[in-house]
């Protein structure tokens, strides 16, 4: 029986009464065309997508994030194919499980593993399990998240309906959520998994309250907040985007909004991110162990630092994608006062690594003293780290970024001077957001977009091409009101390399 079964059969339970049986036969005969098929299973896929992103929303909610050294369990987090979580704070604070086909050799290698065999691995991060299905299991075609906190359970199944469309299914009853954990336990059972003892010590301490109906209204709300939107192109029309423009304000940014590649983006960097942030994860613990001999450690950061470039990368086409969507519907991000101090200290040495692996001199000069501005920290963080990588892979033999703050009346100017050695690395449109380096393989946000992301935190960007070898990126971002942010004197700046 699948996971989505359990729902239907809950659903049909409350329904079967109000339903002659002649409009059963009816349902149970439907003959779906593809057409129909195909428009449920694009439904679906967006309600999934809503439905993951709504999860992290109401649980970052219920955790406090500045506290990612709190080893206190805030829960269980069951899903498949892969992990849902993508923020990192969640990571540390939810044990999670991730239901995944296993070969015959692989489930005799799980069971012979001893149940404490990474108990003390870390206590400061949340172990991901790999929790067995055999690949013939109907589950196994189904994507699912069961969760398990002290103040809701929830179970969510990208599945099939009672006629057999596919469709997206959730449910807060504790009875069908308990049916759904003794489902996936019989799994385990059959599977002979050696810590079936940890998740059910889980279960029983999380057990599902009854659910408050604020919080599935609340669901509900968010849910629909954080549908994709996809626009139908129809057919024997053509979508034609203009790229030449740069000054105007009037750009091929009007034509994001309504691009059906939008949503799909969206979906890809998700899908992208979850076992990154899973692999990334496993890393953490392993890099724990005492054992690691300097080659493997070396290896092993290596993997890390690789998966944590590409999880920024994809988390900031993510933001770009849900910007042009939320844009349309008259929606702002969150600016606040930031600390550009706290920004440039996270920021800067990830900015040296990057430099350095492509042979690149970075200098930057900044203030002693930094101000405040009025920005989203989050996306500024992203975007600025954005930067850095589009101008060291654009270079193809080296070159020299400098990084310089100052203030210009009531903003703060923040500028990055780039000179190559050789001319740039050729660049390609990919879609409406993304530019694709040949070269490097790599992809990066398109000028018109990285302009509007900025326009978007409140701020400016000014780019001049000084040359085939330079260019100059004028960020301006407002100062917040504080009587403390004073002009920037040049003798009262430091210089880091």
């Amino acid at each position: 029986m699948k996971l989505s079964d359990i729902i239907n059969r809950h659903a049909a339970m409350a329904v079967d009464t109000c339903l002659s049986p002649t409009v059963s036969a009816i349902v149970k005969d439907i003959d779906h065309t593809s057409d129909k098929i195909n428009r449920a299973k694009s439904k679906a896929q967006r309600q999934w997508f809503g439905a993951i992103a709504t999860l992290e929303e109401i649980l970052l909610s219920q955790v406090n994030e500045t506290k990612t050294d709190d080893v206190t369990c805030r829960g269980l987090v069951l899903s498949a194919p892969t992990t849902i979580l993508c923020h990192q704070s969640l990571n540390y604070q939810f044990q999670t499980g991730v239901f995944t086909p296993q070969t015959g050799q692989k489930l005799t290698s799980m069971r012979s593993q001893l149940p404490a065999a990474r108990e003390t691995e870390s206590r400061t991060i949340a172990t991901v399990a790999e929790l067995p299905l055999f690949p013939q299991d109907p589950i196994a075609t189904e994507q699912f998240y069961l969760v398990l906190t002290p103040y809701f359970g929830l179970i969510a199944v990208l599945g099939e309906d009672s006629q057999r469309l596919p469709a997206f299914l959730f449910s807060f009853d504790p009875e069908v959520i308990n049916q759904g954990w003794l489902a996936l336990r019989a799994r385990l059972i059959a599977a002979n998994y050696p810590k079936l003892s940890h998740f059910d010590a889980l279960v029983r301490h999380f057990s599902p309250p009854n659910p408050d109906y604020r919080l599935v209204t609340h669901f509900s709300q968010l849910l629909l907040y954080h549908l994709p939107e996809i626009s139908v192109v129809h057919s024997g029309q053509r979508r034609s985007v203009h790229w030449e423009s740069q000054d105007k304000e009037k750009s091929s940014l009007e034509l994001f909004s309504n691009a059906p590649d939008v949503a799909l983006l969206q979906a890809l960097t998700h899908e992208i991110r979850t076992p990154l942030t899973t692999i990334h994860t496993m890393t953490q613990l392993l890099l724990r162990n005492k054992g690691l001999t300097s080659q493997m450690t070396k290896l092993l950061e290596g993997i890390d630092q690789e998966c944590t470039e590409q999880i920024n990368r994809m988390e900031l086409i993510f933001s770009a994608a849900e910007l042009k969507i939320t844009s349309k519907k008259q929606k702002s991000v969150r600016l606040v006062y930031t600390s550009l101090e706290n920004v440039l200290n996270e920021s800067i040495p990830r900015w040296k690594k990057q430099a350095q692996r492509r042979n690149v001199i970075l200098d930057i000069v900044v203030p002693q003293k930094l101000p405040q501005v009025v920005s989203d920290p989050a996306i500024l963080n992203q975007v600025l780290m954005g930067l850095i990588e589009k101008f060291t892979r654009s270079f193809s033999e080296g070159g020299n970024i400098r990084v310089q703050v100052t203030t210009a009346g009531h903003q703060l100017k923040l500028q990055f001077r780039t000179e190559s050695s050789c001319p740039h690395n050729p660049l390609k449109a990919l879609g409406q957001l993304l530019m694709f380096h040949p070269n490097t393989g790599g992809l990066s946000l398109n000028l018109d977009v990285t302009k509007h992301m900025f326009h978007v935190l409140g701020g400016k960007l000014i780019v001049r091409q000084r040359s085939q070898y330079k260019q100059v990126f004028t960020i301006f971002l407002p100062l917040s009101q504080d009587s403390s942010n004073h002009d920037l004197h040049p003798l009262y700046q430091q210089k880091i390399r």
